[in-house]
């Protein structure tokens, strides 16, 4: 005798939590990926055709357009710039230093910050934005 069940059981996955999952991953790279940028100060650099990303460990020089001086987001004077750099530079090891200055300063503030990385020897490298 044959018995046939009225109900068939069909097989279901459960998605609600994976759904949960997903939310919060999504905040947690959006969270992580705005502090990921250690350049705070906000500058319009000069555009170029070739940009290069490094991804070596270096310092950040940052001039803002009322001439302010940041050395790794801690403010300092012109003058104090290269004990700074120095300090820095061998406390990581390497003497790499990414200079992001805004694309319409004068071309002598540049060639001031650039004289004191040839006088000590320092890898000056001039950030710029992709242009489009």
């Amino acid at each position: 005798m044959a018995i046939k069940r009225r109900n068939r059981f069909h097989a279901e996955v459960a998605t609600s939590a994976l759904s949960d999952i997903m939310f919060f991953l999504l905040l947690f790279f959006l969270i992580i990926s705005t502090l990921a940028n250690p350049n705070v100060i906000k500058v319009p650099l000069p555009k170029s055709d070739a940009n290069e990303k490094t991804q070596k460990a270096h310092i950040t020089l940052t001039v803002t357009e009322d001439k302010k001086y940041f050395v790794d987001k801690k403010e300092v004077t012109f003058d104090g710039i290269e004990g700074l750099l120095l300090t820095e530079t061998k406390k990581i090891g390497d003497n790499t230093v990414i200079v992001r200055i805004p694309f319409d300063l004068k071309v002598q503030d540049l060639v001031d910050l650039l004289q004191i990385g040839m006088k000590n020897d320092l890898k000056v490298i001039i950030a710029t934005e992709a242009s489009k």
